[in-house]
């Protein structure tokens, strides 16, 4: 069965997924994208108002959900319920603290809901793909169980099942890291600068979570400066 040439891409507002929308923008053109931004109770929406901003600049109207009550027995520090901080220091540093696996801003198969209910969009919106920007930074050391590729694998095939053939997945960074990620942002000329990472919701990024340690060094080691943090600025 041909797919249809229309995309969901799981959109936070942040590196991964903004470059992912750049990418099938470019594939499909942005009459056949349709962004999903989907609100999870966590405990700030920084996120969401960026995934606003960077719609505006591209011209697209973008879908949203809530499964916050799906979540609500979860102590992930990510989440406005948990009583846990949000740890500093990178992923690895975190691990080597605490031991391989899940990080403590893991939310439980968190991709796997969204991916599940991305699938269910498509099909009702007449996509053939979805997409999404796990890379292998985030799958490192188990870190995120649901960006690892076996875990992009599975769920692929069973989208694909489920759907009749009709819908399949896509993670275009899945074996790339962060650094490649950008790398092909710059390609695409993403607007980095409307972009949020950090877990913090402060006025600016915090600098010192692990997903703002990672999006400093992947815009380092690509030379240029992250127009969206300016540390002790």
């Amino acid at each position: 069965m041909a797919q249809k040439q229309r995309a969901v891409v799981l959109f936070s507002g942040g590196v991964d997924s903004t470059t992912c929308l750049a990418l099938a923008v470019e594939r499909f053109g942005k009459e056949n994208v349709v962004p999903l931004s989907i609100r999870y109770g966590q405990k700030h929406c920084k996120e969401l108002e960026a995934a606003a901003a960077v719609l505006a600049y591209y011209g697209i109207e973008g879908k949203t959900m809530d499964v916050t009550k799906l979540f609500a027995f979860s102590n992930s520090s990510l989440l406005m319920q948990s009583d846990e901080a949000v740890p500093q220091g990178s992923y690895k540093e975190q691990q080597d603290r605490e031991g391989d696996g899940p990080v403590s801003t893991y939310v439980p198969f968190r991709n796997g809901l969204f991916l599940s209910a991305a699938a269910s969009l498509a099909l009702s919106l007449d996509c053939g793909y979805i997409y999404y920007g796990a890379h292998s930074d985030d799958a490192a050391g188990n870190a995120y169980p649901d960006c690892t590729e076996q875990f992009y694998k599975s769920m692929g095939d069973a989208i694909f099942e489920g759907s009749g053939e009709a819908c399949s997945l896509e993670a275009p960074f899945i074996n790339a890291n962060k650094a490649d990620v950008v790398k092909e942002g710059l390609r695409l000329h993403v607007p980095y600068e409307l972009t949020w990472s950090c877990y913090e919701g402060g006025a600016v990024p915090c600098g010192h979570c692990g997903t703002c340690i990672d999006r400093a060094e992947a815009f380092r080691a690509n030379g240029v400066e992250d127009p969206a943090i300016h540390f002790g600025k």
